[in-house]
């Protein structure tokens, strides 16, 4: 299953956003992967921060990292520099899937 989301940083918060994603810790990297996530790929353009998850089942990874302590430990150094951070609580889908390049023409070449 894919998944994309979009966060947006504090103003001020940029470098060290990029600073703090250098290197995840890897006790992080166990949980994702328990959590089933195959990938996980980050592009920042400004304040704008756009994610592309694979990942074998959205919900029940949030459920797993909802409190699970190297995603709290994690979110403690991630969500201040977020303007609007992300709790874990909610039932969030990601971003709505519009169109896609691969789909649309498998589908003219059946045709």
């Amino acid at each position: 299953m894919e998944r994309t989301l979009h966060t947006r940083l504090h103003a001020d918060a940029l470098e060290a956003y990029d600073t703090l994603h250098a290197e995840v810790p890897a006790d992080l990297l166990q949980a994702l992967a328990d959590a089933g996530v195959r990938d996980w790929r980050i592009w920042r353009d400004g304040r704008d921060v756009f994610h592309w998850l694979d990942v074998e089942d959205y919900q029940a990874m949030r459920a797993h990292l909802s409190d699970h302590p190297a995603n709290i430990a994690w979110q403690a150094r991630v969500s201040p520099l977020q303007s609007t951070p992300d709790d874990y609580s909610g039932d969030d889908e990601g971003l709505p899937f519009v169109w896609s390049f691969r789909e649309q023409r498998a589908a003219a070449q059946q045709d």
